[in-house]
């Protein structure tokens, strides 16, 4: 049987709308939480505004950091991204794999890095000068740890980082990485961030302490946008 039948009829069998089973860390343990096919592609829309917001349009190129265990936010960056018709790479966020980040900064020059981290930063700051590494990149969107490293360099760089099972992304007014309110309800208490299940998750989650320190900021934001706004203490 060809390739191209099998394909065509692997398509006509039933699949279940389940994607992931999403496990994250919460303040008394790790939870898990389904997505599903459809709540994926949402989220893909939804990061495809985002990254469309920052100037990522067909023809540029991203690379992407991030572990194995991060497939929930980064399969739908990857849907995001093919939306836009960017191309990208991917490196293991972990520091073990700082080379390859460094090969795909070479030669694929990207015109955004998303998910970059403090271990990755670390690997490539004993082979290279970190301004120099990232000076032709327009678009660096990494983990709050990563943040004072690169400003130590003199490198500009966004917010990114996941929320327990939502991920957040700052827009270009700096103002707080936003998380999609149709999808999550965000909460504070004492300085410590909390989450529930929105509108249009299948899956139930009550609020739950996450352990982040942080603060909620809510009301639209001069970008235009009216989801709330997370601001990591560890991003300072």
């Amino acid at each position: 049987m060809a390739r191209a039948e099998t394909l065509a009829r692997a398509r006509k069998l039933d699949r279940p709308d389940l994607a992931y089973i999403v496990r994250f860390a919460a303040a008394d343990g790790v939870k898990d939480m389904e997505l599903t096919r459809t709540e994926l592609a949402d989220d893909a829309s939804w990061v495809s505004a985002r990254l469309a917001e920052h100037g990522l349009s067909a023809g540029k190129r991203a690379l992407i950091t991030a572990s194995g265990y991060e497939g929930f936010w980064v399969h739908a960056v990857i849907k995001g991204l093919g939306a836009l018709r960017v191309p990208y790479g991917i490196a293991e966020g972990m520091g073990w794999d700082y080379r390859r980040a460094g090969v795909f900064q070479r030669e694929l020059r990207p015109d955004a890095v998303i998910g970059l981290t403090a271990e990755t930063l670390e690997g490539l700051a004993g082979t290279a000068d970190l301004a120099e590494t990232f000076r032709a990149t327009s678009l660096i969107l990494a983990r709050p740890d990563a943040l004072p490293v690169l400003r130590g360099a003199g490198v500009p760089a966004f917010v990114m980082t996941t929320v327990g099972p939502a991920l957040a992304l700052e827009c270009p007014e700096r103002s707080g990485a936003h998380v999609d309110s149709s999808a999550w309800r965000l909460s504070e208490e004492d300085g410590q961030l909390s989450i529930a299940a929105g509108e249009r998750r299948r899956s139930a989650l009550a609020p739950t302490p996450l352990g982040i320190a942080g603060r909620v900021v809510t009301g639209r934001c001069a970008c235009g946008n009216e989801d709330p706004r997370v601001l990591p203490a560890n991003a300072n």
